[in-house]
Formats: structure tokens, C-alpha cells, sequence
């Protein structure tokens, strides 16, 4: 690619410049399209992060320019279709329910639910691993444990606790 008689010299120099430039180009898109690109807000934001990794380390190591090139316009697609799908789910909220998952209560009160645990397929073991990720000290203070539709778990605790909090979150009655 560069230097064709010297394979040593073209592999340190194509990782390198290609790394570079790939790199560059992925910062100067999320620049564009704004830090957005980079969250877990839904399944395909998370997806997009996953694949533009995957697309930049593809990048760095092709032997081709069409190669390079056609990973950049992958990840140029991608980050369009987030940022197309994020318009979508901001327009109404059939499309919000069809590209989002719901979040879920797994523990109320210092009450776990043991339906909701068992439909997420979470284990009480798991729950108490976040408790304590979150430093919560006593059970009948955690308000509530929420599986948020990133699959990330949130832990609430302390005195206080306003139930806005819980809005659009499936509950224990769902």
C-alpha cells in the first residue's frame, strides 16, 4: 500500500497512518453529529458504538484503499441512522415503543419483585451485586432498582424519593 518492497516499513507505517486517520475521521463525524452518537439510550445506540469501534479497527488494519474507504462510509452510515432514528423516536411514540425497550422495576421499597426479575431474566444475586456497587447500606432504604432499557441497572436510595422518577418504568401491577 505504501511501500511494497518493504513489508515491515508498510505494516508500522499503514497501521499508523490508517489509525490515524481513521481515528480522526470518527472524531471529526461525532464533532458533526454530536455526543449523541456515543450513548446507550436504546439498543441501537449501543449497537452503533459496538460497530463503529469494530468499523475504526477494521479501518486500521485494511490493505486496500476501497477497504478504508468503505469503512469510513460505514461508519458514516451509522452514525446517519442513529441520528435519523433519534429524530423518528422524537416525532411519536409508536416509534419510541417499537425502537425502545420499556424499563423495568426489580425492587421497590426494599421489596424485590420476583416476576420482574425472572421476565428480565435477572437473578436476586444480581440485584444485590448492584446494591452494593451503589453503596446501599440497608435494604428498606433502596426506593427502587430499575433495569433502564440500556441494561443498565439504576439503584435509587435514601430518605426521599419522588415518583416522577418512575415514569414510563413498567411496575410491579404490569
Amino acid at each position: 500500500m505504501f511501500f511494497p518492497d518493504d513489508i515491515w516499513l508498510d505494516v508500522l507505517l499503514r497501521g499508523t497512518i490508517l489509525t490515524i486517520i481513521a481515528l480522526l475521521f470518527v472524531v471529526f463525524t461525532i464533532r458533526i453529529v454530536g455526543l449523541r452518537s456515543l450513548s446507550k439510550m436504546t439498543n441501537f445506540d449501543f449497537v452503533s458504538t459496538v460497530a463503529t469501534g469494530s468499523l475504526l479497527a477494521s479501518a486500521a488494519t485494511v490493505s486496500e484503499w476501497p477497504a478504508f474507504v468503505q469503512c469510513l462510509v460505514a461508519i458514516v452510515l451509522l452514525f446517519a441512522g442513529q441520528f435519523v432514528l433519534a429524530k423518528m423516536r422524537k416525532s411519536t411514540d409508536d416509534i419510541e415503543n417499537v425502537l425502545s425497550n420499556k424499563p423495568r422495576l426489580l425492587m421497590r421499597d426494599g421489596v424485590m419483585n420476583e416476576e420482574a426479575l425472572k421476565a428480565a431474566r435477572v437473578t436476586k444475586s444480581d440485584v444485590i451485586a448492584k446494591l452494593r456497587e451503589s453503596n446501599a447500606l440497608d435494604f428498606d432504604k433502596v426506593r427502587a432498582v430499575i433495569l433502564e432499557s440500556t441494561g443498565d441497572i439504576s439503584v435509587l436510595h435514601g430518605d426521599h424519593f419522588d415518583d416522577r422518577l418512575l415514569e414510563n418504568v413498567r411496575g410491579f401491577d404490569d
